[in-house]
């Protein structure tokens, strides 16, 4: 069969006579495995309290039709099949560092999807588990930062100290399948965090966006220039480290920043005050290779 360019949509056999458009498939459907245990989502109100001092300012975001939507798609997929993270932390990073307290934002894009790794919070995992290769990269750039000193790179991937200083870890989807990275980029999370970024860029003074990345770039391309720091470089990933991330030295510039505007630098240190004995310990963990793969990062 040959396709009419003129009408584009026509389709004519090989004498010009129009032909029925073969039927599409129907999309098959997911299996679900009935011997599958799912978890309980708390009630809706439950489930937006866990947004803590960001409750109020959100509440045109989670107020909104498609946030009820996204709510249910979330009831259902956590009863059928394994997600992640817990629902006891989606809104991890919203709870460890409140809307008065956000200094920086580091934006990244889905959860990992392989069990026990996401924690609610960009590029962070818990305690006992490998260190990503983006967060390997991260804690390299800060090491090897000239104007960033007694820096230990530590054994572990937890940012929570990160987060308690005021440094905003917001993945711009907040839950995914397991082993689907992508998996739920249109389930409405990313309006929901299109808000959050515009009630950052309107309520909040000097934050620092760290911006890694054109998805970065371009989620919080309308960030006031004028009142924000905004810093932009390629992404931690293996795939573009070394083209900019490894040597544009944000962490310091965050600092900087700061110190100029007279407030207090964050200390980039995850265990405590710094190894002054031994700052230039490296050691940290072999990267699991179970680690699971990530799409394609830039």
């Amino acid at each position: 069969m040959n396709l009419d360019l003129h009408n584009f949509f026509v389709i004519t056999d090989k004498s010009g006579k129009k032909v029925e458009a073969p039927k599409e498939k129907p999309v098959e459907e997911r299996k679900i495995d009935p011997n599958y245990k799912g978890v309980d989502l708390p009630a809706f109100e439950e489930f937006v309290d866990g947004l803590g001092s960001w409750k109020e300012s959100l509440k045109p975001a989670w107020n909104d039709k498609s946030f009820q939507e996204l709510y249910n798609f979330l009831k259902t997929e956590y009863k059928v099949r394994p997600i992640y993270p817990p629902p006891e932390q989606i809104f991890n990073a919203f709870k460890l560092t409140p809307i008065n307290k956000v200094k920086v934002v580091i934006l990244g894009q889905d959860p990992y999807h392989q069990p026990g790794q996401a924690m609610g919070m960009s590029f962070s995992v818990p305690y006992g588990k490998s260190i990503p290769s983006s967060l390997r990269n991260i804690y390299a750039s800060i090491a090897t930062d000239p104007q960033i000193h007694n820096f230990v790179r530590p054994r572990h991937g937890n940012l929570t100290r990160w987060a308690q200083q005021g440094v905003f870890l917001l993945n711009t989807i907040l839950t995914v399948e397991d082993s689907r990275p992508d998996s739920h980029r249109k389930s409405g999370w990313d309006k929901f965090t299109d808000y959050v970024i515009n009630v950052i860029n309107k309520e909040c003074d000097n934050v620092v966006f760290m911006l890694w990345g054109s998805h970065a770039q371009k989620k919080a391309k309308g960030i006031n220039e004028n009142k924000h720091f905004v810093l932009k470089t390629s992404h931690p990933s293996g795939l573009s480290n070394d083209k900019g991330f490894s040597t544009d030295y944000h962490f310091s510039k965050c600092n900087d920043y700061f110190t100029k505007k007279g407030m207090e630098p964050i200390d980039w240190n995850l265990d405590g005050p710094a190894n002054t004995e031994n700052p230039n310990e490296t050691s940290m963990p072999i990267e699991d290779e179970n680690f699971g793969s990530s799409p394609k990062r830039d």
